[in-house]
């Protein structure tokens, strides 16, 4: 019981959506109206700039690294990765918000940061590598973890640690699937530090 308490308290924290209090705190708006439509990380910086996005980034990283220590202190391993699991699922499809949250990606590199850091700073350092090199945030994501999951199977990590990274990665690629397509077709936007929200439209 105890077990199924720490999966919904996981799914919870992962609902917390600091990128859509933030902006309607500072501007009134609703961010999944804007730029992207995605509350989250990437989004905040074209709306509000870096300084928001860090923070936003933070948080809902943490929500990831807040999940996985429950379930490792409670039930091992094995709750570790489901409580992992929930809270991205709770940030992708919050029930506070009408079941449409973020990407997942943040609170991913939390859960994955609490369950191999060591795999997961290699592939921080491929995304930042993939962004600079082509300015697509979307691809260093769906790169990632997939990337993250291979060198688990690949060094023999736990079963439960394997799973968790099919999982993450199909959840990472069905949440990007039409950036996918965008990528493929040419049409991808590409990153850029914007301020989409203007004065007149925060003073509303």
């Amino acid at each position: 019981m105890i077990n199924v308490f720490i999966l919904i308290l996981s799914y919870g924290i992962g609902t917390i959506s600091p990128a859509y209090l933030l902006v309607k705190l500072l501007t009134g708006k609703d961010i999944r109206q804007h730029g992207s439509g995605n509350a989250g990380t990437t989004n905040v910086m074209r709306l509000l700039g870096v300084k928001a996005a860090v923070f936003v980034l933070f948080l809902d990283l943490f929500k990831g690294v807040v999940a996985v220590w429950l379930g490792r202190n409670i039930g091992g391993e094995a709750l570790a990765s489901m409580a992992g699991l929930a809270a991205v699922a709770g940030h992708n499809w919050p029930v506070t918000m009408k079941f449409k949250g973020g990407k997942g990606v943040a609170t991913t590199m939390g859960v994955g940061l609490m369950i191999n850091p060591f795999f997961s700073w290699i592939c921080i350092g491929l995304s930042v590598i993939i962004i600079v090199l082509t300015r697509y945030v979307s691809l260093a994501s769906i790169t990632a973890v997939p990337i993250w999951t291979i060198l688990l199977w690949a060094t023999g990590e736990t079963n439960e640690h394997i799973y968790l990274g099919l999982a993450l990665s199909f959840l990472v690629l069905y949440q990007h699937k039409t950036n996918i397509m965008r990528i493929f077709r040419g049409t991808e936007n590409r990153f850029s530090i914007k301020e989409k929200i203007n004065k007149e439209e925060r003073s509303k």
